[in-house]
C-alpha cells in the first residue's frame, strides 16, 4: 500500500514521558515534564533531553550542570501533566503536586521518591538543536523501588508500568502488553 505524507512533524511514537529534576538558583527543588528525550550512548551511560531555553528548567540545569530523569508511570498521569503545564517560575510544582523532592546523593538535582525509577544524571554537554538545547548527561546512577524489580533485579516494564506520550495528538498512554523477547523473536525470520 502506498505511504500517505504527512510532512515535517514530530511524529515518532512513543515518547517517554519524564520528569526532570532540578534545583534552581535559590536551591528550590524543580520538575519540568519532557517528552524529548532517550538513551543516547552505551558506553558511558548517557542520556539526551530536549528543553527549550525559555523553560524555567534550562537555565538551573546549565548552572548546577546535573539532572535527574524521574519515570512517569500511569498512577502519576495527572502529576506528570500538571509539571508539564504549569511553570516553576510560579510556584513549587513538588508541593502542588503532592510528590516529595529527594535530594540526590550523587549529582546535584532532585528526585521524585513517590515515582519507582530514578536515572541521575551529570550534564556532559549541550548541542543547540533549533528551538531546543540537548541535554546530554552521563548516568551517575539508576535508582529502582524493590517492588519493581523482576528476580534478576532489572525493572521490569509490568510493574514500572511506565507512561508514553504520543506527540501532534497529545494523548498520553501505558507501555503496552509484552510482545516477545527482543534479539530473539526475529531469529525466526533466518
Amino acid at each position: 500500500m502506498k505511504k500517505i505524507s504527512l510532512g515535517i512533524q514530530t511524529l515518532a511514537q512513543p515518547s517517554p514521558v519524564w520528569l526532570i529534576g532540578s534545583y534552581d538558583d535559590g536551591g528550590r527543588p524543580n520538575l519540568a515534564t519532557i517528552a524529548w528525550g532517550g538513551i543516547c550512548c552505551s558506553k558511558p551511560p548517557c542520556v539526551a533531553i530536549s528543553l527549550r531555553p525559555a523553560t524555567y528548567s534550562h537555565d538551573s540545569i546549565l548552572r548546577r550542570g546535573a539532572f535527574t530523569v524521574n519515570v512517569a508511570t500511569e498512577a502519576y498521569a495527572r502529576q506528570a501533566d500538571f509539571c508539564g503545564i504549569a511553570s516553576g517560575r510560579d510556584g513549587n510544582k513538588f508541593d502542588a503536586a503532592g510528590l516529595t523532592a529527594v535530594r540526590s546523593e550523587l549529582v546535584d538535582a532532585p528526585y521524585v521518591e513517590e515515582f519507582p525509577l530514578i536515572l541521575e544524571c551529570r550534564l556532559q554537554q549541550t548541542v543547540e538543536v533549533g528551538g531546543h538545547t540537548q541535554f546530554i548527561g552521563e548516568i551517575a546512577d539508576v535508582k529502582a523501588d524493590p517492588a519493581v524489580l523482576s528476580a534478576d533485579g532489572i525493572p521490569h516494564i509490568e510493574k514500572v508500568r511506565p507512561m508514553i506520550f504520543t506527540p501532534v495528538i497529545r494523548t498520553y498512554h501505558g507501555a503496552g502488553s509484552y510482545l516477545g523477547q527482543a534479539f530473539s523473536i526475529g531469529k525466526e525470520l533466518d
